[in-house]
């Protein structure tokens, strides 16, 4: 579909006019077939199972602004190299705006036999202002048009994602914010392992979603980089100014240094930037996943941590009383369709040879199903859990609503304050595998009794070492267990103040 270097037609090229019937001898078929840009070769028009089968335009119709931004900045340069005349970029201006407004409101024909984006606004273009649309193929293949046209909408979108990305993250910290004094029942192999603030365990997504942020950032910078002017494969015969075109699609470094693609046969059979995207957006996913999973079973009757709003859950229908975590399921559903795109991808460039294969037709559909099922998950996810903004005052409203007693509830009935009581013993002196040990037995004592190791007497306590005093149960409070882990990165109300102002400053929020 996209193997030549520069599309002309039989009248401009006298190469195609040599081995092009002349219309008078043509069959209807072959007249047809003068709609393909590549048609004068070929004796017999593509079959309808083919045409379907091999047309994209149904979903990378989607790419029409970068189509068209790509092709201002490729006339623009033309004309400025003198390889086209000025009258002909201010036709092609013209036109192309009028083919944006059409698309805009509806209006555009669309056309199966145009096979893509490319070649229908190519085509209506032409028709639009006609030589000049003609002329703006010159020095570049729908190979290199591709390639530049899903970087600069992946670009676009990458961007949008990134502020998405914040607003969840925003979500998480004004939540966190609400509920330092907390205390969640923290686990490890899904035990009650060691208490920590609830605004604690939501940094820690806070801190995934961050490290997110950076590795999208750090896809675009390779995303930004022009392939146009690379042609089919080899480069081209023309005096084209890359540089001009990369500095007019703003693909440029923090420096305005232009960022292009050095080789040839790289720039358009280069697909890395898609799969590092995709990988970068499944790791999202899986954190999405992660935290899914967390409110499914913070929801649950069994733990009853949080209540999710009824406009995120469904019901039953044969079980009235039921509200099902729907928005969280499905969320750690899609994540396998996620992950399922990039396999696809690194599968799709597997076996490719240099240069362009027209599989990589196959890389946009998993590529922007990629994109949108992302931005609908981090969009109604940032909802979910922080509620919405509220214009007129501008504080959040809604959001997950925290069952902070059943928390504390559930903390103190797992022994979560053991590991409390072997510090306090070593910092009495006592080697610390043998304050394990001794704390171990108290444990095992306290089950026997049906208590938490706080409710037990002193003098049960200092029957496992003598070291043990009065001051124990201030220790072994989940206040207080808190309280003691007090460096950084630690669960004290103080490090988690620290942190969440940290987190505001870095999202800037008010």
């Amino acid at each position: 579909m996209q193997a030549m270097a520069c599309i002309l037609t039989a009248q401009e090229s006298p190469i195609i006019r040599a081995i092009a019937p002349s219309p008078s001898s043509m069959s209807s078929n072959q007249l047809d077939q003068k709609s393909q840009a590549w048609s004068a070769l070929f004796s017999e028009p593509m079959s309808e199972l083919v045409k379907r089968y091999t047309a994209s335009v149904d979903f990378d119709k989607r790419l029409w602004r970068a189509d068209i931004e790509g092709s201002l900045a490729h006339a623009e340069m033309l004309a400025a190299q003198g390889i086209i005349g000025a009258e002909d970029f201010a036709r092609i201006e013209q036109g192309m705006e009028k083919i944006a407004h059409e698309i805009e409101t509806g209006v555009f024909q669309w056309q199966l036999d145009l096979e893509d984006v490319h070649l229908n606004v190519e085509a209506r273009l032409t028709s639009l202002v006609g030589d000049a649309g003609k002329r703006l193929h010159t020095g570049r293949s729908r190979n290199d048009q591709v390639a530049t046209d899903v970087r600069l909408w992946l670009r676009g979108e990458i961007d949008r994602l990134a502020g998405l990305l914040a607003e969840l993250q925003r979500a998480l910290v004004a939540v966190a914010e609400r509920h330092v004094d907390v205390i969640l029942p923290g686990f490890t192999h899904l035990q009650v392992a060691q208490p920590v603030s609830f605004a604690h365990h939501l940094l820690a997504y806070v801190e995934m979603f961050a490290r997110d942020a950076e590795r999208l950032a750090d896809v675009r910078r390779r995303v930004n980089r022009l392939p146009l002017g690379s042609a089919a494969l080899a480069g081209t015969t023309y005096p084209l100014d890359r540089e001009r075109v990369a500095r007019t699609l703003k693909m440029v470094d923090d420096a305005g240094t232009p960022q292009l693609c050095q080789n040839s046969l790289d720039a358009v059979s280069d697909r890395d930037f898609a799969i590092e995207f995709t990988a970068a957006a499944s790791l999202i996913m899986v954190h999405v996943s992660r935290l899914s999973e967390e409110l499914i079973l913070w929801m649950s009757q069994n733990f009853a941590f949080i209540r999710i709003a009824d406009r995120f859950t469904t019901g039953s229908s044969i079980m009235p009383q039921k509200k099902n975590p729907d928005v969280p399921e499905l969320a750690r559903g899609k994540t396998g369709r996620v992950v399922g795109h990039l396999m696809g991808l690194i599968t799709l460039m597997k076996g490719q040879p240099l240069a362009y294969n027209k599989d990589n037709q196959e890389d946009k559909e998993p590529l922007f199903d990629t994109v949108d099922t992302l931005a609908d998950t981090l969009r109604i996810f940032a909802e979910m859990i922080g509620g919405q903004i509220n214009p007129a005052t501008g504080a959040r409203e809604g959001g997950i609503t925290v069952n902070a007693a059943a928390m504390r509830a559930a903390a103190a009935k797992g022994y979560a304050t053991a590991t409390d009581l072997a510090d306090y013993l070593v910092k009495k002196g006592l080697p610390f595998r043998d304050a394990h040990e001794v704390v171990a037995h108290a444990v095992r004592s306290a089950q026997a009794k049906g208590v938490d190791l706080s409710e037990m007497a002193l003098a049960d306590l200092q029957a496992f070492d003598a070291r043990i005093g009065a001051d124990v149960f201030d220790v072994l409070s989940l206040a207080g267990s808190l309280a003691a882990r007090n460096t950084l990165g630690g669960t004290a109300p103080a490090q988690v103040n620290a942190q969440i102002e940290r987190q505001k400053r870095r999202l800037s929020m008010a």
